[in-house]
């Protein structure tokens, strides 16, 4: 079940980021955490689904346990109803258990109404499905700019960045691959390994459905896209905390 005090808050990235990598200089990713009484979002209305030019439900190639993958299914229609799609879905034990929700929109973006949009919908629902027998924090977030590659269309953006890979079962001897990504496709990706012996073969084309986790690693280069990544980038990385009294309406709450 959902905590029961109501209280959201946004978090400029560079603090949550500097934490996580030791990173300091990132942009921000957007993360909205919504510990929510389940009377507050009883009654929302239904969105209508925004006009999009990509595959909401595109397959996602991504390692989740049956549980991520039960709480995957009850997200999804949610975030595909706003214009959304589901990125990850992902529970840990910080801050005693959390689920985090990954998503964005169709230009792969999520800014801090997105997150509160999601997040608001998701809580009614949740509550009623009850995926997860104790207590636990709901925190609903962008992609980030080091974001997951989860889908083919993923790794066709990102043609020419780098990445670190790793498969669910091993081919040409290994699971793990980080190097450029060279090129992709519906079924594969290829990806470009550094400092390879000569007469070695570089490039290691690999099949997305044995993907269990990839993800863009931070470089000059990938920095350059961020105005492309973030809607609403923050010069001021502090952590802002917002009580929101559970009988607050939607106008009163101010982030």
């Amino acid at each position: 079940m959902l905590a029961p005090d109501a209280l959201c808050r946004y978090i400029a990235g560079t603090s949550l980021l500097s934490f996580e990598s030791g990173c300091p200089d990132r942009p921000p990713l957007f993360l909205f955490s919504w510990r929510a009484a389940s009377r507050y979002a009883s009654s929302r209305p239904t969105k209508k689904r925004r006009g999009l030019a990509f595959d909401l439900t595109e397959k996602r190639y991504i390692k989740e346990t049956g549980l991520e993958q039960r709480i995957a299914a009850i997200v999804e229609p949610v975030a595909n109803d706003l214009g959304y799609a589901l990125v990850r879905v992902k529970i840990s034990q910080e801050n005693g258990t959390t689920l985090q929700i990954m998503a964005e929109d169709a230009s792969g973006k999520f800014a801090i109404t997105d997150c509160e949009r999601l997040s608001k919908d998701l809580s009614p629902v949740l509550d009623v499905e009850d995926p997860i027998e104790r207590e636990y924090h709901l925190e609903v977030s962008s992609p980030g700019i080091d974001r997951p590659l989860v889908r083919a269309r993923d790794f066709a953006r990102f043609v020419g960045h780098e990445a670190k890979v790793e498969l669910a079962d091993m081919i040409e001897g290994r699971k793990r691959f980080r190097g450029e990504i060279v090129a992709a496709d519906s079924e594969t990706f290829t990806i470009r390994l550094p400092d390879v012996p000569a007469g070695d073969d570089p490039n290691h084309k690999l099949p997305l459905a044995m993907l269990a986790e990839a993800k863009l690693m931070m470089t000059d280069k990938l920095l350059t896209m961020a105005p492309e990544l973030q809607d609403d980038p923050q010069d001021d990385p502090e952590i802002e905390t917002v009580a929101v009294d559970d009988d607050a309406t939607e106008d009163d709450q101010v982030l």
